[in-house]
């Protein structure tokens, strides 16, 4: 049955895509990888949350369920936390992290790809990754968002803390605060899907974005008065 949330995620992938964009248009400006890192993960967010949308537009099919798992579960926030570990630590050891994040969720996708369904658990307009056949291969998200969450959520927190005492760039200490919760809100989300709950992943999908997006806005567009670190954490 469906109800007014299960369209929340076609609002958060419209937001993703014009965000994305911002990003990137960003990128082209300074070259960062980080910057290039940021806006193909804001794009897998919301590839994740089109499925989603597609879900509740449609209804239930084995190829949406696999995409929504791969792009959610398994790319929503890892993309996002290598544009982080890119911008906070050196390119050597951001290189040998790619090196081995990239392989582990290719083969973690390949094991969702491949796994069967369990028709019998299906619900028509709503999505869980109980329906996979090979429930071992859920196994593979929880290192992955450990990952995102480590470098992501923590990069976000100690910018902020770096920032907070910073003469003239309290509103970079405000950004990274709004991004470290709106990172976080997703991961939640997540937790309360793996209990049944695919609704709250909708709710906080959206939040968390917007409030990423709104931190990105805090940390660029605000001129900063003294010089920044490069090591501290700003969307841009």
């Amino acid at each position: 049955m469906r109800s007014a949330v299960h369209f929340i995620p076609i609002a958060t992938t419209l937001m993703a895509m014009v965000f994305a964009a911002v990003v990137f248009r960003r990128y082209q400006e300074r070259r960062g990888t980080h910057l290039l890192w940021w806006a193909a993960g804001i794009l897998a967010f919301g590839a994740g949350t089109l499925t989603e949308a597609s879900v509740t537009l449609f209804g239930w099919h084995p190829v949406l369920f696999k995409a929504w798992y791969i792009t959610g579960a398994l790319l929503g926030g890892a993309p996002l936390a290598q544009g982080t570990v890119y911008l906070l630590l050196s390119r050597r050891t951001a290189n040998r992290l790619t090196a081995v994040l990239v392989p582990f969720i290719l083969v973690a996708a390949i094991a969702v790809f491949l796994s069967p369904i369990r028709y019998d658990l299906v619900e028509p307009y709503r999505l869980s990754g109980s329906v996979m056949g090979w429930q071992w291969a859920r196994l593979f998200s929880p290192f992955i968002n450990a990952y995102a969450f480590l470098f992501l959520v923590g990069g976000a927190a100690l910018s902020a803390v770096r920032f907070r005492k910073r003469r003239g760039t309290h509103h970079r200490f405000v950004g990274n605060v709004l991004i470290a919760v709106g990172a976080l809100l997703p991961g939640i989300g997540g937790t309360a899907t793996r209990m049944g709950h695919v609704e709250v992943l909708y709710v906080t999908e959206f939040v968390g974005l917007a409030l990423i997006w709104l931190g990105y806005r805090w940390n660029v567009r605000v001129p900063a008065r003294v010089p920044l670190p490069r090591e501290a954490l700003a969307i841009g």
